[in-house]
């Protein structure tokens, strides 16, 4: 059994800069394997989803890695029609179950969409972390007035907003927003879904460094301070992101890859706030 979160509140375990993101990554062995390579290789953070169909596989592989629970941070997200309050209670438990552990390091809103209540969602986020069973509120995909919402709705602090960022879709405001608010940015899809390598500026400053695009791309968002959590399920992909925390950007870099004009959102569904 692991050890839950400190009664009085205060966070167990800081949220690494480089995550492994678990999206589409719902075959049994493929998942638990790409989970206990990437903690045995130095990551320990891991994020996942109700909707994602795959937190038992994710469990089994933090089960199977030589890493005490209690050093990994842990993240999932409850889905859109499990926002109502009982719902949120009894599929946070699910996840618990699914994943083998008694709490989690975090715990996201997926959507403000679907059953989202503002009020009911979040007073059950809550009671969730009155209880100890999970360790920070977290909210994914929300605009700044849903972020400035929910901040004023709880008394536990909103911790992170997970959203769609990388160098063609930057959230200059959104990221700021979040920043006024003490609320970090963790970026998914931090790749564009693989359109960082097809970028020219992207491509010199790799070629300039010797790195893949991806350690560039990565490099890039901890420069603006935010957590990315590239999804990777073969060895060499999980490999190739980790390099990317030795890779120091210059100004010159950055400014390249600020400079460009290209815009792209990847994760558009039609229920999205924007």
């Amino acid at each position: 059994m692991s050890t839950p979160p400190n009664s009085d509140g205060s966070t167990t375990t800081e949220m690494p800069v480089l995550g492994l993101g678990t999206w589409q990554n719902t075959d049994p062995e493929d998942c638990a394997a790409a989970v206990a390579t990437a903690l045995e290789m130095g990551y320990r953070h891991v994020d996942t989803a109700q909707a994602y169909d795959n937190e038992e596989h994710v469990g089994d592989g933090i089960a199977r890695a030589d890493v005490p629970r209690d050093d990994v941070f842990l993240a999932t997200k409850v889905w859109i029609d499990q926002l109502a309050a009982d719902d949120v209670l009894s599929s946070t438990e699910e996840s618990l179950d699914k994943l083998g552990v008694d709490y989690v390091d975090l715990l996201y809103v997926h959507w403000p969409a679907g059953a989202y209540d503002p009020e009911e969602t979040l007073g059950a986020f809550e009671e969730l972390h009155e209880s100890g069973r999970i360790d920070r509120i977290g909210i994914s995909n929300f605009q700044p007035e849903g972020v400035t919402e929910a901040v004023e709705l709880t008394d536990a602090p909103i911790f992170a907003n997970q959203i769609e960022c990388h160098p063609l879709l930057p959230q200059e405001e959104l990221r700021a927003h979040c920043a006024a608010h003490d609320v970090e940015v963790v970026a998914y899809s931090p790749l564009a879904r693989g359109e960082v390598f097809d970028v020219p500026e992207i491509q010199a400053v790799a070629e300039r460094h010797g790195v893949s695009e991806a350690q560039v791309s990565l490099a890039w968002l901890r420069e603006k301070g935010v957590t990315a959590i590239p999804k990777a399920t073969t060895e060499g992909h999980i490999r190739d992101n980790w390099a990317s925390l030795s890779l120091d950007l210059d100004d010159e870099d950055v400014e390249r890859i600020d400079g460009i004009e290209r815009r792209e959102r990847r994760i558009d569904p039609d229920f999205a706030p924007w």
